[in-house]
């Protein structure tokens, strides 16, 4: 399908049971391969990304065993080491494999191959193999340097090293050495710079810790994983609904009068984007949560509110507020968002571009954008999305006030296969 016409949407209503978070399920399919025992993972969310870290914990010996009728998989843990020693990875776009995957294997020795689509070569991963460098790895470019494809090569890693990361880039990667470091017996991170992205860094201790692991940490400058450390399976683990998607159908409530309730996370989510509905709520949105739930209804007088926020908690979930701001009375003006250049596009430019098409007037620099919508959005516009699939979901909000065209909408494959037939259920 090269495009989708959505018509225009006259309310939004109903609850919607959340697909799994893909953040926690690369994550825990991830530590779950590597520790010792066999763990019973529910609720994996299927799509593209997850498919991706799948595909090469096989490809690496991991034995999996996928539960009939279900979205549970049964994983056999490897004990710290993957068993196939030499193996050629593709990774797509999804970054939550590619960055954990690249510190995983260069610490635990072996000849791999690691690479992408032509979009992950443009996503910078220097800083990670740098730390890793520093901790004793052997890690080549055979592209351009600080960018995949990478060559991972062998080597002996000791137990209890030091290595920097730049904390301003990417979380990513300072969770990919945390997760990596208990296969070497331990070790410590400390974060050169401000550490954006927080909640992510906080996910990435939540589960470790699930598997047996509990990191020492100063604030967010310096992580120590204690010597001896090694995972071992919980038994069985539950993923999350995804936080991130639950922003679309929230805002969908709040701008097309609601009640729309999501299932799945809600007052006790281990998910910073959980924090999306606070954000909707300081725009005027009636906002209600329960411990695995959250509902939204537009406010009492009808429209949003412009604001001012910083986002450095809610990255992806920020996205929906600049498309949620064409709705809004005023200039919303979104702070501390500079990890968007970074993503599966350079976000803070595909939304000047695609917001300025639908009429707003859109200002933005390295870390920031502010929107302020027109008094009418322009009609049967084409909204390109870049094969992001965050483009593609945010931007069908617009159809609250114009027939919109989405180009490209299977893009939503790398985590919500069936978003728009969701969408169109919810807006029925």
């Amino acid at each position: 399908m090269e495009f989708l016409d959505l018509s225009v949407r006259d309310r939004a209503q109903g609850t919607v049971c959340l697909p799994g978070s893909k953040s926690i399920s690369n994550r825990i399919l991830l530590l779950a391969a590597l520790a010792s025992g066999d763990t019973l993972v529910r609720g994996v969310l299927a799509a593209d990304d997850t498919e991706r870290m799948l595909d090469a914990l096989t490809t690496l010996g991991v034995a999996l065993s996928p539960q009939s009728g279900t979205r549970d998989i049964l994983i056999h843990g490897v004990g710290g080491r993957f068993p196939v020693r030499r193996a050629d990875l593709f990774l797509g776009n999804a970054g939550t494999a590619f960055r954990p995957l690249t510190a995983a294997l260069a610490l635990t020795g072996g000849d791999y191959h690691l690479h992408g689509v032509p979009r992950m070569h443009e996503r910078p991963i220097g800083d990670l193999v740098d730390a890793l460098t520093a901790l004793g790895a052997r890690i080549d470019y055979p592209g351009q340097p600080g960018f995949p494809p990478l060559d991972i090569h062998p080597v002996d890693i000791a137990a209890g090293g030091t290595t920097r990361v730049n904390g301003n880039v990417s979380s990513q990667f300072l969770s990919a050495l945390l997760m990596a470091l208990p296969l070497v017996g331990g070790g410590t991170v400390e974060v050169i710079g401000e550490l954006i992205s927080r909640p992510y860094v906080d996910l990435t201790l939540n589960l470790i810790a699930r598997f047996g692991v509990t990191v020492v940490r100063d604030g967010y400058a310096r992580f120590t994983v204690p010597a001896g450390s090694c995972y071992v399976s919980p038994g069985e683990i539950h993923v999350e609904g995804d936080a991130s998607s639950a922003s679309y159908f929230l805002a969908a409530g709040a701008i097309g009068g609601g009640p729309v309730r999501v299932e799945g996370v809600g007052r006790d989510s281990i998910q910073g984007d959980v924090h999306f509905a606070a954000a909707l709520a300081q725009m005027g949105a009636q906002i209600e949560m329960g411990p695995d739930w959250i509902e939204a209804r537009a406010p009492a007088g009808g429209r949003l509110r412009a604001v001012t926020l910083d986002c450095n908690a809610i990255p992806d979930a920020a996205m929906t507020l600049a498309v949620a701001a064409l709705f809004a009375d005023g200039t919303t003006r979104l702070e501390q968002i500079a990890s968007w250049r970074v993503k599966e596009t350079d976000r803070i430019a595909a939304m000047v571009t695609e917001l300025t098409r639908l009429g707003a007037t859109v200002e933005s620099g390295d870390d920031f954008i502010a929107v302020t919508p027109p008094a009418q959005l322009t009609p049967q516009a084409a909204i390109d999305t870049y094969d992001d699939h965050r483009m593609a979901m945010c931007f069908s909000l617009a159809s609250f006030a114009v027939p919109v065209r989405i180009n490209d909408p299977r893009c939503v494959a790398k985590t919500f296969p069936d978003y728009f037939d969701v969408f169109a259920g919810l807006c029925a």
